[in-house]
């Protein structure tokens, strides 16, 4: 696996989704805020931290350091579901 080519699909995709917060707070006022809600809250950042410390070791170990990346957004992608399910309840 190239590195310089994971780290940039990592890349590309996290700012994806801060392309799309931001469209949608254009398009409704404060939805930014609520989207973005996980990173003040514990439990996603538990969550998040644990999936990223997992999928980063398992990556590691079966295709070395440049896949750690994938486990790094595995998290990101955790904690921000979490967020949103602490955010709605």
């Amino acid at each position: 696996m190239d590195p310089s080519a994971s780290a940039t699909t990592v890349a590309v995709i996290i700012a994806a989704l801060v392309v799309r917060s931001a469209v949608l707070e254009m398009r409704q006022s404060g939805s930014a805020r609520r989207e973005w809600a996980w990173v003040t809250d514990k439990g996603a950042w538990t969550g998040g931290s644990l999936t990223a410390l997992v999928v980063g070791g398992l990556s590691w170990a079966r295709f070395g350091p440049s896949a750690v990346a994938w486990g790094l957004l595995a998290g990101l992608l955790v904690a921000l579901v979490l967020g949103r399910h602490s955010s709605a309840g």
